[in-house]
């Protein structure tokens, strides 16, 4: 009777031990940044992995806007001095639910579009694509260019009463750490 119970302990701690191996991390980050020249822009694809709480899902149903804000920065290294500054910029997207209509829109700037489920709004934050940043007329050839990214959920846009919760919980301190990319463009690859 012993053994079997020490037996059915252990195969319990290795089944457990087994299926938290296979979930995979919750924490959020950028998986690839792949800068990419195309119509005079130096253009942005991005995959993030964003993952939301159970407290972020309940309120943005309940009609809550939520803001995600993607930040870039990229700097031309100087051996003999600071780094310069190429660009420092940042797009932000709104995620909203409407309860009479039942739909998800996510939008930004003026734009918003519409979307069958918060996971699918949420996929062009996700999956960033075609997001120019600077002219490529900016852009020496055979220079290294380093850059960094992340994505976080922006507290500072929503209404009032909604901040003073968010600084109250950690549900609402979504954010990708920074992810380093470099890249340089060969003199034939600039458009003219």
């Amino acid at each position: 009777m012993l053994f079997r119970r020490m037996l059915s302990l252990i195969l319990v701690f290795f089944l457990g031990v087994a299926q938290a191996q296979e979930v995979p991390s919750g924490d959020p980050e950028v998986l690839r940044i792949e800068p990419v020249l195309a119509d005079g822009w130096l253009n942005i694809d991005a995959d993030v992995h964003l993952p939301l709480s159970d407290e972020l899902r309940s309120s943005a149903e309940r009609g809550v806007t939520l803001y995600f804000t993607a930040d870039i920065e990229i700097v031309k290294p100087r051996s003999w001095w600071f780094d310069k500054d190429v660009i420092k910029t940042q797009q932000t997207w709104r995620v909203v639910y409407n309860a009479l209509t039942r739909q998800w829109r996510i939008g930004t700037g003026e734009l918003s579009l519409p979307e069958p489920s918060l996971d699918d709004a949420l996929s062009l934050v996700r999956n960033i694509r075609g997001w120019g940043v600077v002219p490529s007329a900016d852009l020496e050839t055979d220079v290294l260019y380093t850059g960094r990214m992340r994505v976080r959920l922006d507290t500072s846009l929503l209404a009032r009463p909604f901040r003073v919760h968010a600084l109250n919980s950690s549900a609402w301190s979504l954010s990708t750490p920074w992810k380093d990319f470099s890249f340089s463009i060969s003199g034939g690859e600039l458009p003219r």
